[in-house]
């Protein structure tokens, strides 16, 4: 009878660190993942800055008061990764202009602009790839046993990449 009640005291206590562990691991790519996304947001809102420092040198030199006009948008609802699409719809139509227009080129300031601009989209592409990477981890935690289990009790879900190729490479790491 004391075999007995031992031997259920040790499953459950095995059953426990178990979860324990797994519950750990989620809350280490939780913390990894709001690190990421703060990291983001801050590229993000210093890049929108940058555009906005571009607009009126553009305006000035080429005379287009249409230049950028969804920057002025309020973005304060928009999520990380909405920002995000429209900062790189407007950095691609900067250096559109930019390439169509030589004199553009000989503006000292619009030239420090897009150094600043390149080291941000750097930093960004950086702080995307972490969040992405850690979210593959999260992602796998989340379908795989025993992590699943933890999941299901703490009603974790899958969560989205910035990116259609790091969802494709889970599916492929899903498949196996």
């Amino acid at each position: 009878m004391i075999e007995i009640i031992l031997g259920v005291i040790v499953v459950i206590s095995f059953c426990l660190i178990i979860f324990v562990i797994q519950n750990n691991l989620f809350q280490l790519a939780i913390i990894k993942i709001d690190k990421a996304e703060e990291d983001i947001s801050m590229y993000l809102d210093k890049k929108k800055e940058l555009l906005n420092r571009s607009r009126p040198i553009i305006k000035k030199e080429l005379k287009k008061d249409d230049f950028l006009v969804e920057l002025e948008a309020d973005t304060s609802t928009f999520n990380n990764f909405d920002l995000h699409n429209l900062l790189k719809d407007s950095y691609n139509k900067l250096f559109r202009i930019i390439d169509e227009n030589e004199k553009l080129m000989k503006s000292d300031s619009l030239m420090k602009l897009l150094d600043d601009l390149n080291s941000t989209e750097e930093n960004i592409v950086g702080a995307i790839k972490f969040y992405n990477d850690t979210v593959v981890e999260f992602n796998k935690l989340v379908v795989s046993f025993p992590s699943n289990i933890v999941a299901l009790f703490r009603h974790y879900k899958k969560k989205d990449f910035y990116n259609n190729e790091k969802r494709e490479i889970f599916e492929i790491l899903n498949r196996e």
